[in-house]
């Protein structure tokens, strides 16, 4: 099986591709269907965040998933022949095996993030894998990569100061927001604002809770479904807002953050006629919730993803960064060893079951003749069975232990050749079912007398993990 991301992010396309290949949740849900229909990709877990829309894979081959995603990428965005320039290869890339690992567990830490650290993204990693696991569409392989992902995002921020140090897009957002306050005239920031929210999402939930903790005169919050926005409203002692009339809520803030995930913009210029007051508005959705007209409006001043982008906000200190990436790397390292130890499982497996089955037939022929009470029968079994657990045990340990070594040769192709295990039975195998078919081929047979001198293996049961290729 092959591991593949394949995605688009704020580090390979601009604010503006971005926001042009937004998916929605609707959208993401399709996509990931549709990939499994087509029969190419086995497992997918859809991420898609304000800058990342990230397909995590498993796939039968590696160039037919890639094109399968692709594919169906470009059928979503509803991209043709003449829009060449927001093909997948002009602002995608695409991790494999040990580097969607290592991609996957970044992305969990907000190593990946526009701001370095942030820790928004760790639940939104959660939601995509449940919402694909609810979905049945994560198997052994992305449920390992997840699990194992989360735990790392969260050792990361219980063990280091990066949630100390790196802010949210939200957090640094409103900071670009407060220094525009400050601007127009609002000496002591938000504390002497009034703010509104629209969207009780993620986006519009982190929002609404940064400004009713940063103290704000007065804080309301509007979404398309009222009973969401009165549940969010409540926790946080604010008022709901009519969403129907976003140009009367505008007209009573100063402050407006837009957090929807609405295909088309909710704020136009419009909305904000005969508006005298200073407005600061911070657009925190792709694509945009705030019509390119607003920002044109005399007295309002928009912030952006792009706005963000352009402020660099630098994220979590450098000293806590590099133990963020020491952790990691630890973390990277411990994981990949055992997708290398897992990878030879199987062949362990066709192994013990072709010598159980050499025995059998032995015991078998034994069983034949006169000359043995059925006590001793039962007693030459057990013995036999003994001997060659016992002659197995020690090589099967071994070579998981040197296989998950960094740089190892092919362990289970060298099993395979030296034993002459069926390859065409072992490569079903190494699916989701270790098949009980597998043989010694019958001209091969003799080769039982060489059983102690296998060259060291590990057991069966290590960690189900993602085969690389």
């Amino acid at each position: 099986m092959n591991l593949l991301v394949v995605g688009i992010s704020h580090r390979s396309a601009a604010v503006e591709t971005l926001e042009r290949l937004a998916v929605g949740p609707e959208a993401a849900a399709d996509l990931a269907r549709a990939l499994l229909r087509g029969g190419e990709v086995r497992e997918a877990v859809v991420l898609s965040t304000c800058n990342r829309v990230e397909v995590y894979a498993v796939a039968a081959s590696f160039h037919g998933g890639l094109s399968a995603i692709v594919d169906e990428l470009h059928r979503i965005w509803g991209l043709t022949e003449l829009q060449a320039d927001l093909d997948f290869a002009s602002c995608g890339y695409v991790r494999h095996g040990a580097d969607a690992v290592a991609h996957a567990f970044r992305v969990a830490a907000g190593l990946d993030s526009m701001v370095a650290g942030e820790p928004q993204i760790l639940g939104q990693l959660r939601d995509a894998y449940d919402t694909a696991r609810e979905a049945d569409q994560v198997g052994r392989h992305l449920h390992e990569l997840f699990q194992q992902a989360l735990r790392v995002g969260k050792r990361i921020h219980a063990e280091t100061d990066v949630d100390a140090a790196a802010p949210s897009i939200v957090t640094a957002a409103l900071d670009l927001a407060e220094r525009a306050l400050a601007e127009a005239g609002f000496a002591n920031g938000l504390t002497e604002t009034r703010a509104a929210v629209v969207g009780a999402g993620s986006m519009g939930s982190l929002a609404t809770a940064t400004l009713a903790r940063s103290g704000v005169k007065s804080l309301a919050v509007a979404n398309r479904d009222r009973a969401k926005a009165e549940r969010l409203a409540e926790v946080w002692d604010a008022a709901p807002a009519d969403y129907a009339d976003l140009a009367g809520l505008a007209a009573g803030v100063d402050l407006l953050v837009c957090a929807t995930s609405s295909p088309e913009p909710v704020l136009r210029a419009a909305d904000l006629a005969g508006r005298d007051r200073p407005l600061v508005v911070c657009d925190l959705a792709l694509p945009k919730d705030v019509a390119e007209d607003v920002a044109l409006l005399p007295g309002v001043t928009v912030v952006d993803i792009a706005e963000i982008q352009k402020a660099d906000a630098a994220g979590a200190a450098a000293d806590t960064l590099a133990e963020v990436e020491r952790l990691l790397a630890e973390e990277i390292a411990a994981f990949n060893e055992s997708l290398r130890a897992d990878a030879v499982t199987p062949t362990v497996a066709a192994l013990r079951s072709a010598a159980a089955d050499i025995v059998d037939a032995e015991l078998a022929r034994v069983a034949r003749r006169g000359d043995f009470t059925d006590d001793q029968r039962a007693e030459v079994a057990r013995t036999v069975h003994r001997v060659v657990q016992r002659l197995l045990h020690e090589p099967t340990v071994r070579v998981r232990e040197l296989a998950g070594q960094p740089g190892a040769p092919d362990y289970a192709r060298a099993l395979r050749d030296l034993f002459a295990l069926d390859a065409a039975v072992l490569t079903a195998a190494e699916g989701d079912h270790l098949v009980e078919a597998l043989k010694i081929s019958p001209a091969t047979a003799p080769v039982a007398d060489a059983l102690g001198t296998i060259p060291s293996a590990p057991s069966e049961t290590g960690t189900a993990a993602t085969q690389q290729s």
